[in-house]
This record gives C-alpha cells, structure tokens and sequence, in this order.
C-alpha cells in the first residue's frame, strides 16, 4: 500500500457538531506525522492558513476523508477515482450508505486503513457517461428527468447495437450497484450487492406496466435518444452535475475502467449497513 503522507478533509460545513470532530481528527491525524490539506469551508472553520478548493485536493492528497453526508462525497468521488486515492466518508447524521463510518469509529478506521487493512477498501464500479460535449464519471447514477412542468419523456433505448424499447415516462435512472440504494431505490429499483458488476437501469413512472426495472452486464454500452420535443428536460449526474438536453440528444453510458475506492468501517459489513439504513432490525 503507498505510504499516506497526506490526507484531505472534505465538509459539509452545517452538519451537526461539526467543528468539533474537525477539530479532533486534524490533531489526530497530525500527531501520526501526516499533513492535513482542508477545504476551504474546514481551514475557515478552523482559522487555518493553506486552504485548498475542493476540487482539487484528490489530486494533492493519498487519502481523503469527507465528514458530513453522501451527497458531500459525491462531490468528489469522480475526482478521487480519476487521481486514485481511497476515500472515507464519515456519517454526520444523515442517511449515508457512502458516508457510511460513524462518528465513534472513525479514528479506529482510519488507524486500520493506516496499518495496512486493506480488507476495508471496497472498489466501486463507476458508469462512464458521454454526451455530445462531455464525458463524466458517476459512482452512484445518471439520470434523465423532466422539469417541473413537462409531460412525459419520450426516448429509444439501445444495449449495445440493439434498440430495446421504445418508452415514455417521467424519467430513467441508469445506476451502479452501489447507486442502487440512492434514487434508484426509490423508484422501485432493486438493490444490488456493491461487488456484482452490474448496471440498473429503472424508469420513473412509466407509461406502460411492461418496462420494469432491469439488471443487465458491466460490459454493454447503453444508448439513449431523447425523442421529446419542447419540453425541459435535464441529465443529471450524481445529483451534483449536468445540464439541459434537447430533442435528437444522444447519452450513452456503460461501466468505466476506473474504480472509486471507499474505505468501511473495519467494525460492520454491508449487511450491517442495510439493516442500519433500512431499518430491518
């Protein structure tokens, strides 16, 4: 394992208490010998010097640590995944099946992970997504959504070279199996093992009972065409980013070669994650 001389800290700068653990972890890590790089909103909380802007400390850093909720470590993940650096995201609170550590185990992880356990380092499939104009990484999914006002979207749908449906509906969500548990879910997605490579693909109130949630390959390329005209219709990424689309737009999506690394918790497994989140007692 590369020694970790440095480590990032990502915050959500209102989550509870906050201040607090910021405060505790960066005496923590510094008294190990390792340097702490903080964002912008951390080095202010703390009235530190040598703040660094989000988006860049992946690529300043050997680990990243994010306190606060999964939408916060959704912000970088595609950043970590691209400078190959393990992240662990501390639960301030919130749902957080990625910021899955607790609070009152976040050291103790963070020293196994220091001691080499590299049993706790979970690699996490990642969906490449390429417009026209762009082409993004998405660890938990990509989804094709109207705005508040439209009808239903209309759209063709390939995997690989064959179209396989022809569908109207209030969206499409096409997610990794670790974004199986975010939105997807919600729209009556099934959930799937984080290690099962694997892409979901789940409509959102569509117009017919027939097109149902799917579970294909890794290893197909699925092509999207939007067919409707005149109506808002957005991509969105991760929740985080993305933009309009038009009529004739084309999205195709399929599994990157890239893997997000996600540091757990060496007290719980993913069992023990579902049955917290879920409440399944």
């Amino acid at each position: 394992m590369k020694k970790i001389e440095r480590i990032g800290i990502v915050i959500k700068p209102h989550a509870p208490a906050i201040q607090d653990l910021l405060v505790q972890l960066t005496a923590f890590i510094e008294e190990k010998g390792i340097a702490v790089l903080l964002e912008e909103a951390a080095a202010e909380m703390l009235q530190r010097e040598g703040a660094v802007r989000r988006e860049e400390i992946p690529q300043q850093v050997d680990m990243a640590v994010v306190l606060g909720g999964d939408g916060t470590l959704l912000s970088i993940a595609h950043l970590a995944a691209h400078a190959g650096i393990p992240v662990l995201g501390g639960n301030l609170g919130s749902l957080g099946f990625l910021t899955e550590v607790p609070r009152e185990e976040l050291f103790l992880t963070i020293n196994a992970f220091l001691a080499g356990n590299r049993d706790i380092v979970s690699p996490r499939q990642l969906l490449e997504v390429k417009t026209s104009e762009k082409t993004y990484l998405c660890l938990n999914d990509m989804v094709l959504h109207k705005g508040a006002l439209a009808r239903m979207i209309h759209w063709d749908i390939w995997i690989d070279e064959k179209r396989i449906a022809t569908s109207r509906a209030d969206g499409l969500i096409i997610s990794t199996p670790t974004g199986s548990t975010a939105y997807s879910l919600s729209a009556g997605g099934p959930i799937v093992h984080p290690y099962l490579p694997g892409i979901v693909m789940t409509p959102i109130c569509p117009h017919t009972f027939t097109f149902r949630p799917m579970i294909i390959s890794s290893r197909v390329r699925i092509k999207i065409r939007l067919n409707t005209d005149e109506e808002e219709v957005f991509l969105t990424l991760d929740g985080q980013r993305g933009g309009k689309m038009h009529k004739g737009d084309i999205v195709e999506v399929r599994s990157s070669e890239l893997k997000f690394e996600l540091i757990s918790s060496p007290k719980r497994n993913y069992f023990d994650l579902l049955q917290e989140k879920l409440g399944w007692g």
